[in-house]
């Protein structure tokens, strides 16, 4: 049974809609990768992509866990209510920052937090930055870390370089055309990667 995100499957006008679920990894004051998970809500419901939900770590503010989700006598509302959106998702945007060439401890906190419910998901990571380079540095880190927990990371990656002249505030994209042709690419790999899943799942 699922709970949280919309039950898979969805369809709209005949056609599979799948639930996507945005991790906005950075919780510090003045965040700007926040910019392109608020992006990615926008860009996948306006093209009537999937049903997508942003799971906002600095909302959740989770302290460091002591222990895995499995073994915690009594996990707070907070935390379960963070695993069935994550299990009811049936793919996953990580937006993260590039942190000292890293990724924000929130971030590896919740990662650690669950093991199962990783387990062959489909997840996209978009990488960010102030600098040029749009984060790719944390990338093999981040992938490593999902890898060793048996998570499905799709090949597309999203760099996002100078933040500050991609995106505003409100997720809106500075170069609109040239980013939704990127987000194109990347989305529609997460959304092979949900639809191979699923059928592989019934056979």
């Amino acid at each position: 049974m699922r709970l949280g995100l919309t039950l898979f499957p969805i369809f709209l006008n005949n056609i599979f809609m799948a639930a996507i679920a945005i991790i906005s990894s950075s919780i510090r004051t003045g965040r700007k990768s926040h910019r392109v998970a608020l992006y990615f809500k926008q860009y996948v419901e306006e093209n009537q992509l999937a049903i997508a939900e942003i799971l906002d770590l600095q909302q959740y503010q989770f302290p460091i866990f002591e222990e895995r989700l499995r073994l915690q006598a009594s996990p707070s509302k907070e935390v379960l209510d963070f695993t069935e959106k994550v299990i009811n998702a049936d793919g996953i945007i990580i937006v993260t920052p590039e942190y000292n060439g890293g990724y924000p401890a929130a971030l590896k906190n919740v990662i650690d937090l669950l093991y199962k419910e990783w387990h062959r998901k489909p997840i996209a990571i978009a990488t960010v930055s102030d600098g040029i380079f749009g984060g790719t540095q944390v990338i093999t880190s981040l992938q490593f870390s999902l890898w060793k927990i048996g998570a499905w990371t799709v090949p597309a990656m999203f760099p996002v370089p100078t933040i500050d002249k991609a995106f505003d505030e409100k997720g809106n994209a500075i170069d609109k055309e040239g980013t939704d042709k990127r987000a194109s690419i990347f989305i529609k790999e997460l959304i092979w990667c949900i639809e191979a899943r699923a059928k592989m799942e019934v056979y």
